[in-house]
């Protein structure tokens, strides 16, 4: 039986649908009605893949309703399907247009059906994306606190810090009451807050938005994160090996991490020593550092064992 491949272009109102092999396309509308609708056509399908591509949170209704099917689906990047009708010359841009380049890439490359979180995760995660948020608006509010100089306005930030201050203590109550009530997370935390370098902060950061810890291999880990280096050669010609994509909070945490351990976790500050002795820029070596923690945090939580320097 031939393979079936569907791409779904989602925007506020409706929702483009082409299936391949056989151009068939059709459109619904983005409502129950038309969810229902979309959802008893895909079944008599039977595809084996519907790829949807990420689009700031419109699609997470139409992917809830197509997982809930038991359906096969890939939430795929917007950059890779940019990229992807670049190469395929696809220099027109309608939403029919872009369902049927989403097939087609899902056709081509087929992407790994990835299972949605439930309402418990999508929380965790939404609440530490908050406070990253409001850190940074805190950073960013104490920089103009410096550089201004008119009274009035300088009272301004500091009402404003004041009151970011304290949704910051908030936020981490919820986040804390979440994951501390969670036997499974409680577990996890409390094993990879045992890593010198991992704090609470930064573990709860692993646990929203990498579930995927502690159930891949470690090329895998590190290539959903971002901190593989892809390598850079054509004939004689050898560039530099770089890095590229992830999530990037959970790459920003790594970093984090990295630079605390590098000061406070022997082994890891003996390996990131090693690596500037044998001449790599410092940048290479913490990204090799955070690549590592990566890879020892993946099998703690793999093998339900804490962090033991042997």
């Amino acid at each position: 039986m031939e393979a079936i491949f569907v791409g779904i272009d989602v925007s506020k109102d409706r929702l483009d649908v082409h299936v391949r092999p056989g151009e068939e396309a059709f459109a619904v509308a983005r409502d129950g009605k038309g969810l229902k609708e979309l959802v008893e056509r895909l079944l008599s399908l039977a595809p084996s893949l519907i790829a949807v591509e990420a689009t700031g949170g419109f699609e997470t209704i139409v992917a809830a309703a197509i997982a809930g099917a038991q359906l096969p689906l890939a939430v795929v990047n917007p950059a890779q399907i940019r990229h992807f009708a670049q190469a395929v010359g696809k220099r027109a841009k309608t939403d029919p247009i872009d369902a049927a380049v989403i097939a087609r890439f899902a056709e081509a490359v087929k992407p790994e059906p990835r299972q949605l979180l439930d309402e418990a995760a999508r929380l965790l995660a939404e609440l530490v994306g908050r406070r990253t948020q409001i850190v940074e608006m805190l950073v960013a509010e104490r920089q103009r606190e410096q550089r201004v100089t008119a009274s009035r306005v300088r009272k301004s930030i500091a009402r404003h810090i004041a009151a970011l201050e304290k949704e910051l203590v908030t936020v981490d109550r919820d986040i804390d009451g979440l994951v501390r009530g969670s036997p499974v997370w409680r577990e996890k935390e409390d094993l990879l807050t045992t890593f010198p370098g991992v704090g609470d902060t930064i573990a709860r950061v692993f646990l929203a938005d990498l579930p995927e810890l502690g159930q891949l291999t470690r090329r895998e880990i590190a290539s959903l994160v971002g901190v593989a280096p892809f390598s850079r050669q054509s004939g004689r010609w050898k560039g530099k090996s770089t890095i590229a994509g992830g999530r990037t909070g959970v790459r920003a945490a790594s970093f984090m991490a990295a630079l605390s351990a590098i000061r406070c976790n022997p082994v890891l500050r003996a390996f990131y020593q090693r690596l500037l002795a044998a001449g790599k820029p410092k940048m290479v070596a913490l990204i090799a550092v955070a690549r590592k923690i990566l890879t020892i945090l993946n099998a703690m939580l793999r093998d339900k064992k804490q962090w033991q320097p042997a």
